[in-house]
């Protein structure tokens, strides 16, 4: 039997934030290419001993014990995002990858047949592996994107509405619409 990757890891519960999960995002770099990516959100107080040890390896597998200063770290604080959700004492990572990540969902971690059944705002559990890397100079360590598993619904972000509840209160214009009108109301 072979022997587990430490840099691959199962997070703690976290929120979904900005997820692509059954697409690619925009390229955020000059590759042009996107990424299957998503931003984790930890609730203050989260034991992330595990992933923290796994970051340390993958920094340790590419340096060994001269690990650079300044190293560019997965783990960033609330305070960095003035958005819904990230409050100011959370700790999140983001994690990306340019192979779709496997998403299922419920307590026997059926398959996602429904896309809009993972948004941001649920509570997820995810595989990542951390992998350090040097890009212009610049020294970090990283989390690839898994597999992500919805564990239950949460409040979403966002204040996104139906149309049907946007123009609930609006009235028909029977003369606008012609004889169909009629038919709509």
């Amino acid at each position: 039997m072979s022997k587990a990757d430490p840099c691959r890891v199962v997070t703690p519960e976290a929120r979904l934030s900005y997820p692509y999960l059954f697409e690619k995002a925009d390229p955020f770099d000059e590759s042009g290419e996107g990424k299957y990516q998503t931003n984790l959100i930890f609730a203050p107080g989260t034991d992330l001993s595990k992933m923290k040890a796994a970051a340390s390896t993958a920094a340790r597998k590419k340096w060994g014990t001269d690990i650079p200063k300044n190293l560019k770290t997965p783990f960033r604080s609330g305070t960095e995002k003035d958005k819904e959700g990230y409050p100011d004492d959370c700790t999140f990572i983001a994690a990306r990858s340019g192979d779709k990540p496997g998403v299922v969902v419920g307590p026997n971690q059926e398959p996602c047949l429904d896309p809009t059944e993972v948004y941001a705002g649920c509570y997820v559990r995810v595989s990542v592996t951390a992998f350090a890397w040097t890009r212009k100079g610049v020294n970090g360590v990283s989390f690839a994107l898994n597999n992500v598993w919805k564990i239950r619904d949460g409040e979403p972000f966002g204040d996104r509405r139906s149309a049907e509840e946007d123009f609930a209160e609006v009235e028909v214009d029977s003369e606008a619409w012609g004889e169909t009108a009629e038919s709509l109301l």
